[in-house]
């Protein structure tokens, strides 16, 4: 089927009437309403204006019903009503101290340090341990770890001297062997400190 000059002013007039793509196709015959619709697009009628030239748009009227909208989901509560902030003055990250130097969870900048263990709560040999292995610790940025470097946090994170242990680790364990015997205390040494 070819678009002639009378199919395309008689297109452009039942465009213009708001007739939707299908009643067109059927009243033109011999074309689809995928036809309709890019001759439509190609002729620069998609607003629907009366007599070819492009006017105020009508209000369209398809004889296919569209799909309904999908529905919406409902809103989310905000975070701050599901569960309230935790205090992290009354409530701070513990951690171990050993040595000179502090270990601690990330805390946000601005926020109070956690309170320190005594150095009592560690064995001096642990200690000693520990700070002997720090002296000759590779120093690692958190990019440069592998599931076979320490990962033991040394320093303060807000702080460009903050770094990694990255000695070789004990096995089934993120730390080296001098680190584990700080973090991963026996169970009778933990009971003995809450006394």
């Amino acid at each position: 089927m070819s678009w002639t000059d009378e199919r395309v002013e008689l297109l452009k007039k039942l465009w213009g009437e708001g007739q939707s793509a299908s009643q067109i196709a059927k009243e033109l015959g011999g074309v689809t309403r995928n036809a309709v619709i890019g001759k439509v697009h190609r002729l620069g009628l998609s607003n629907r204006s009366s007599g070819g030239a492009k006017a105020d748009a009508k209000p369209k009227a398809e004889a296919k019903p569209k799909a309904p909208p999908k529905p919406k989901a409902p809103p989310k509560p905000k975070a701050a009503e599901q569960q309230p902030k935790p205090d992290l003055k009354t409530e701070p990250a513990v951690a171990p101290k050993t040595g000179n130097s502090l270990r601690k969870a990330i805390i946000p900048a601005g926020q109070p340090l956690p309170p320190q263990p005594s150095a009592n709560e560690i064995s001096p040999e642990a200690l000693a341990k520990v700070n002997e292995v720090e002296k000759t610790a590779k120093k690692l940025g958190l990019m440069e770890l592998t599931e076979r470097t320490c990962k033991w946090p040394v320093g303060d994170p807000a702080t460009p001297d903050f770094w990694f242990c990255g000695l070789p680790v004990q096995a089934g364990k993120p730390y080296c062997e001098a680190h584990v015997g700080v973090a991963f205390q026996p169970m009778s040494a933990r009971r003995d400190r809450k006394r």
